[in-house]
């Protein structure tokens, strides 16, 4: 039972949208996945909110240094990599997913991401761009968490408004 609710919790800190149904499918209690889902989502975002801005910074810092001690010969093969910091900036290439990013940041702002992360985003990715384009902003972690808590009422709801689904 403490290995199910373990991994109910970490899968719920990456992909939290099917999580739920996901405990409920392996057999825990109603009260124990909910709870598993929300540590998780809410411990997940905090982690990687928390995570990413010294992440992108030592990465920035410390690219430069690391083109240097790679050999000649996988620099010679890879070269946009290393030279990227050093020159001016490439062309950005849109995926499908780059785009839908794009797409909710412009259209719906801090919103739109905050909404979209647990649902359709992964909390990961969420918690990055929060911190990326919105870290200055005053309450984005409580919005953020508020909207975790919002999520895991609507699909409880869902699943105990049709429990035979699910199990």
């Amino acid at each position: 039972m403490v290995i199910k609710i373990l991994h109910v919790v970490l899968l719920a800190s990456v992909k939290y949208f099917f999580t739920l149904p996901y405990a409920m499918i392996i057999g825990l209690e109603y009260k124990h996945a909910v709870l598993a889902v929300l540590v998780g989502g809410i411990g997940g975002f905090l982690f990687f909110y928390y995570l990413s801005k010294p992440l992108i910074r030592g990465i920035d810092f410390s690219w430069p240094y690391l083109c240097r001690l790679v050999p000649h010969f996988i620099r010679v093969r890879y070269k946009g990599y290393c030279e990227r910091v050093q020159t001016k900036k490439l062309p950005k290439i849109f995926s499908r997913k780059s785009r839908l990013i794009s797409r909710i940041k412009t259209t719906y702002g801090l919103w739109g991401i905050v909404v979209a992360t647990p649902l359709f985003l992964t909390i990961p990715l969420g918690a990055f761009l929060l911190n990326k384009y919105y870290s200055r902003r005053k309450h984005v972690v409580f919005y953020m968490i508020l909207s975790i808590i919002g999520w895991a009422a609507i699909l409880s709801g869902i699943i105990y408004l049709f429990p035979n689904v699910f199990l």
